[in-house]
């Protein structure tokens, strides 16, 4: 089974994201309260891919990748960013080694090509 983990800093809005995903196939986690917790979720589980909504609090999702990358464990999964402006995903992709960037009416399409 194809596992992720969602950040969404919005929970009822992440709520519908992760039922959404869960109908295309993925199990999800959702954290939308913690990034530090949520990112030692992603560093112990090693979940198939990450998903950050990029368009609320960029700068949580910006930290909170940095923080997975920094850790060995968190070096080869996929980081995933969902929508956010032209200047978030600027500074996200300096900070954040490998990041991907993906429009909402784009994600179970790219979601697909990760080879999991």
């Amino acid at each position: 089974m194809k596992r992720l983990v969602l950040f969404e800093w919005d929970a009822e809005r992440g709520a519908k994201r992760a039922e959404m995903l869960r109908k295309a196939g993925w199990t999800v986690t959702l954290e939308s309260e913690d990034g530090r917790r949520g990112g030692g979720l992603v560093l112990n589980e090693k979940p198939d891919v990450v998903l950050f909504d990029l368009s609320r609090k960029p700068s949580h999702s910006r930290a909170t990748a940095e923080g997975i990358r920094g850790y060995k464990a968190g070096k080869g999964i996929p980081l995933v960013f969902l929508d956010g402006s032209e200047e978030d995903k600027k500074k996200t992709a300096e900070k954040v080694k490998g990041a991907v960037f993906v429009a909402s009416e784009m994600l179970l399409k790219r979601l697909s090509q990760f080879d999991v």
